[in-house]
């Protein structure tokens, strides 16, 4: 078999080799690869050298295997900053990446305990494979469930096909926020330019204020590396503020960036909440949180 890799390090395997990488229960602890027997000796020494893979950018390979499976287990670490739970934590588990996410937080900027109303992963594909590069979860204050009734007794799947339900959500003068935990480390700069590339084509014809609002939210991740277990959170304080907060250890405890622009905070919310979600198992997941709060 030919065994070719364009621009990365990145090593396919063939259909019958898997590889698992398991971690420890800290953030901060490092992979330990696994590689199962019959593994072609000349590539053992090419795995150990590269078990992390930079996973957002795109990239040329050619390859014929059928199955490469990662599997990480993530527990929250501790945090005595100004993020917290109310009460004692209750935890909601991402199953397909096992990233466990607190069901109420208090968050930098909001007046109000959040709620989470659901959880998903983001994938990206390199061909055939897919690889998943952070979970997410929802947050919301609860009074906006007050502003759906219309909405009430709906299905989950009536709930996720209708814009205008999501268009509400948005435009509510309350809170939400998308916490987003990486699962890989990953360059900032990488990630930046994958979530501009989903942010741009949103924005037909930006505006000075919407060039602005980019650029600052740009600027808080070029030149920062982002390691796995690194905690980002946008927070909508209203249709036209959106407030940025990262940390790679323990819940943030501060607002890294405010991004004034509608055009742009409105792009970001359809990123995930549009037609075409970068995440579909979040937003199923946020519809049948919504189901079942909204009977």
């Amino acid at each position: 078999m030919l065994w070719s890799v364009a621009t990365s390090t990145l090593i396919w395997l063939p259909s019958s080799y898997t590889i698992s990488i398991s971690t420890s229960t800290s953030w901060n602890s490092n992979p330990r690869p696994c590689f199962p027997r019959g593994i072609p000796q000349d590539l053992l020494p090419l795995l150990h050298k590269s078990p992390t893979f930079p996973l957002l950018s795109t990239f040329s390979h050619h390859f014929s295997p059928q199955d490469l499976s990662f599997h990480t287990h993530f527990s929250p670490k501790a945090s005595s900053s100004s993020s917290s739970v109310v009460g004692s934590p209750d935890y909601r588990e991402e199953p397909s990446t096992n990233v466990k996410f607190q069901t109420l937080l208090r968050l930098p900027g909001c007046s109000s305990p959040l709620s989470l109303l659901g959880t998903g992963y983001r994938e990206k594909v390199f061909a055939i494979i897919g690889v998943k590069v952070y979970a997410a979860g929802l947050y919301v204050n609860q009074s906006i469930l007050s502003t759906l009734d219309a909405w009430k007794g709906q299905s989950a799947q009536e709930i996720q096909d209708d814009s205008y339900l999501f268009g509400a959500i948005f435009q509510s003068p309350l809170e939400k926020s998308l916490q987003i935990v990486l699962v890989r480390a990953v360059d900032g700069k990488t990630f930046w330019d994958a979530l501009d590339d989903a942010i741009s084509p949103r924005i037909k014809s930006p505006t000075p204020v919407d060039e602005s609002a980019l650029s600052t939210f740009r600027s808080i991740f070029l030149g920062r590396p982002l390691k796995k277990g690194t905690i980002m959170f946008l927070t909508w304080l209203d249709p036209t503020k959106m407030l940025v907060s990262v940390s790679s250890d323990g819940l943030p405890s501060a607002v890294d960036a405010t991004i004034e622009s509608m055009n742009v905070t409105m792009a970001l919310f359809d990123v995930f909440f549009g037609s075409d979600p970068v995440s579909p198992s979040l937003k199923t997941s946020v519809s049948n949180g919504l189901a079942t709060m909204l009977k």
